[in-house]
């Protein structure tokens, strides 16, 4: 007869922090999922309450801003306080949103629902992020964070590709569209949360700190390369800003498809590729990934441009994937340049502060196409907005260039 000995100690402490590593990668995707879950439901709000493009565009600001509003403020007190106990509220705070969007569909709930979820998205990027590479290390030393990388690439990107067709589908197939995915996203909120009290701590509390708000502090030379990572991130997020908050209502409006689906497929599809792309270039050079994603951005914004104004779907479709490859890339680029600048006592605080640039992206340009459009008509709107990309683009390759000489 064998017998089989018990696990040693470095076996069990190495299958926890394998699993916790899982945990908190659901957790990750399932609150970044929720974020962008309401996209294709906008224009069904749009029609029951008559809401402007303007007030489309608030209600995702709200999002944003509740965003920012936490990078700038907490999301980078991780390195001080810890992984855990910061990723702990974020989720409950997403939870919250969840919960308002379920029982109190109104203007003003929807406003506040997605300031929560912003606020709670804010703590939970850079944290996550964090947390799932010192995971990783805990569980498998020596082997690098590739994997770790792609895992918080799938959950973050991924995620917020998943939550629109998840939703989207749902609306269109299933009764009570503007109840039904709130729940389910609430239940498996609610066990995230539950399952992350199992996870342990990969930082030691500071002792003795005074709090500050975020700010990025690098060795001098670097300052170049951080501010074309952080620009990397403003344009890439930009184009995601522009699906998941007006393009649903400019697909129904523009193109005369009235399928949420459809909408929520748009948009996944837009941040599958992102997602994809950033894994296939993993081992590419930064200076390479930098080149090749404000390349297909540039592209991809044009065709999404001309998609818009010729009201046709087949180009917004290989617009977007192009545009969302890009995007993909230039943020992998600009976290990955961050990452490698970054100290290992100050990763969540460097992390956050590209997210912050990266969220900024998202609201900014996004809330100028729909002022504009209370004003002149669709198509010099869409042309105004897809100027003002390419010369941030352009800007951003000097600076990107600039750091690499």
């Amino acid at each position: 007869m064998t017998i089989t000995s018990a696990p040693s100690a470095q076996q069990a402490d190495t299958a926890r922090f394998t699993r916790s590593f899982w945990i908190v990668a659901f957790s990750f995707l399932t609150s970044m999922a929720f974020a962008t879950a309401p996209a294709p439901l906008y224009v069904i709000y749009q029609e029951r309450s008559n809401f402007s493009a303007f007030t489309i565009t608030l209600i995702f600001a709200a999002y944003a801003l509740g965003v920012v509003a936490t990078l700038f403020t907490v999301g980078h007190l991780s390195d001080r306080v810890g992984r855990r106990k910061l990723m702990l509220p974020s989720v409950a705070l997403v939870l919250v949103s969840a919960l308002i969007f379920l029982f109190i569909p109104t203007l003003a709930g929807l406003l506040t629902a997605r300031f929560i979820s912003g606020l709670g998205v804010g703590m939970l990027t850079a944290t996550a992020t964090a947390y799932l590479m010192e995971l990783h290390v805990k569980a498998n030393p020596g082997t690098g964070l590739r994997k770790a990388e792609i895992t918080a690439t799938a959950a973050n990107i991924g995620g917020l590709g998943v939550g629109p067709l998840v939703s989207g589908l749902l609306a269109e197939y299933a009764p009570a569209p503007l109840q039904l995915s709130y729940a389910i996203f609430t239940i498996l909120l609610l066990l995230a949360l539950m399952l992350l009290l199992s996870t342990p701590e990969t930082v030691a509390p500071a002792t003795t700190w005074k709090y500050r708000p975020q700010r990025v502090s690098v060795p001098h030379h670097e300052r170049g390369s951080i501010a074309a990572a952080a620009m990397m991130a403003f344009v890439a997020f930009a184009m995601f800003g522009l699906f998941t908050s007006l393009a649903p209502a400019l697909i129904r409006g523009t193109l005369g498809i009235s399928s949420l689906a459809v909408s929520g497929a748009v948009a996944f599809l837009v941040f599958a590729s992102a997602a994809l792309m950033q894994v296939f270039s993993s081992r590419w050079a930064l200076a390479t990934q930098t080149r090749w994603g404000l390349s297909a951005l540039a592209i991809g914004l044009v065709l999404v441009t001309a998609s818009m104004l010729l009201a046709s779907l087949p180009l917004l479709i290989v617009g977007g994937l192009v545009a969302g490859s890009g995007s993909g890339i230039a943020f992998k680029a600009g976290l990955g340049t961050a990452i490698r600048i970054a100290p290992a006592e100050q990763r969540g605080e460097v992390i956050a502060g590209v997210f912050l640039a990266g969220y900024l992206g998202m609201s900014v340009p996004v809330l100028l196409l729909g002022a504009l459009m209370l004003y002149i008509s669709l198509a010099p709107a869409v042309l105004a907005f897809g100027s003002l990309m390419l010369i941030l683009l352009a800007v951003t390759a000097v600076l990107a260039a600039h750091s690499r000489h």
